[in-house]
Parts: structure tokens; C-alpha cells; sequence
């Protein structure tokens, strides 16, 4: 077995990789919990998104810390970060909470997610890179933040009443940046493509 393959393998079966498979693994039984009956279902779904929210930051710091950065873990780790979010949110769409107006930035949200990847791969065969700015990073938690308070739900608002009012108004505000960040990636994208073109 040559070295290459070796090392391939180690860095497969890596904790930060490890951890993005768990983050994928956890998407199915998210959705599962929406299933089931009651207010533990509200508790059990966000518990499994708050631990795969952790494994998010863990294995990107855990790669760096450890130099165990991989063509792997930098291919998977959005993949896994979209699933989720895109589960969570066509979950609480269908469950109704998320509903009426805040529809619209659910939908902004998933819209820039897929308009983003499509941008990344094509300035990636033109071997353009887009660094994420420290505002897409505040996006990002404020999203996660929306998510985890709409998990909560009727649950959470037994115990701090306005639970379910707090996550909407911080998805429209993660959504709101959203558009913002989302331009910087569609004019980078446009630019180059021009510049393909001409």
C-alpha cells in the first residue's frame, strides 16, 4: 500500500472529518424529531442541532490546530453546514413555524446558499478564491441562532414566553445580511465572468 493512499486514509478517519460525518449523520434524525409528538421532540431537535452547530466550529479548528486539513474536510464541511440548515428550516417550514412572511427569508437564506455554492465552484475552476468575511461569519451564527430558538418553539415559550418571536425576528435579520453577503459573491462571480468573456 503506497504512502499516498496511507495518508489519504488517515486523513479520512480524522476527528475534524469524523465530525463532519457526524454533522451529516445528525441531519436525518433532526428530521426525525419533527416526527414525533410533544414538547421533547421540540428539547430532542435541538439538542442534536446544538451538538451539530459545535462539531461545526470543532472540526475546522481542530483541522487547523492539528494540520490535519484535507480536500475532503474543506468538500464536505460546506455540504454539511447546508444540509443542515436547509433541513432545519424546510422542517420548521412544514411544521408552521416558520410561516406567512418569514417564508420569504427562509427562502432568501436557502436561495443563497445554493446561488453561493454554484458561484464558489464556478470561480473555483477559475482557480478564484472568495474568502468569507468576518460579516458571512456573524451571518452564519445569527442563523444558527434563529434556528435554534424556532426549534425550541412551543416548547421554549412555556418557559420564556416569545421564544418562537425572538427566533423569527433573528432569521429575518440573518436574512437581511444574507442578501448582503450573497451580492459580494454575485459580483465577484459576475466580474470574472466577464473578464472569462472577454
Amino acid at each position: 500500500m503506497s504512502s499516498e493512499v496511507t495518508n489519504s486514509r488517515g486523513h479520512a478517519l480524522a476527528l475534524p472529518n469524523l465530525l463532519t460525518y457526524g454533522r451529516i449523520a445528525a441531519v436525518p434524525a433532526l428530521v426525525g424529531t419533527f416526527y414525533l409528538d410533544g414538547h421533547i421532540a421540540n428539547w430532542l431537535a435541538l439538542a442534536i442541532f446544538l451538538a451539530a452547530s459545535v462539531t461545526d466550529f470543532l472540526d475546522g479548528y481542530l483541522a487547523r490546530a492539528w494540520q490535519q486539513q484535507s480536500a475532503l474536510g474543506r468538500m464536505l464541511d460546506p455540504i454539511a453546514d447546508k444540509l443542515l440548515v436547509a433541513a432545519a428550516l424546510l422542517m420548521l417550514a412544514a411544521a408552521g413555524t416558520i410561516g406567512g412572511w418569514s417564508l420569504i427569508a427562509a427562502i432568501i437564506i436557502l436561495s443563497r446558499e445554493v446561488l453561493v455554492s454554484g458561484l464558489r465552484e464556478f470561480l473555483a475552476g477559475l482557480r478564484v478564491s472568495v474568502p468569507v468575511t468576518q460579516l458571512a461569519k456573524w451571518k452564519t451564527t445569527l442563523q444558527m441562532a434563529a434556528i435554534g430558538f424556532l426549534l425550541a418553539g412551543p416548547a421554549g415559550d412555556q418557559i420564556f414566553f416569545g421564544t418562537t418571536f425572538v427566533g423569527l425576528s433573528l432569521l429575518w435579520l440573518s436574512a437581511v445580511i444574507t442578501l448582503y453577503t450573497g451580492w459580494d459573491y454575485f459580483q465577484a462571480g459576475i466580474r470574472h465572468a466577464i473578464e472569462e468573456e472577454s
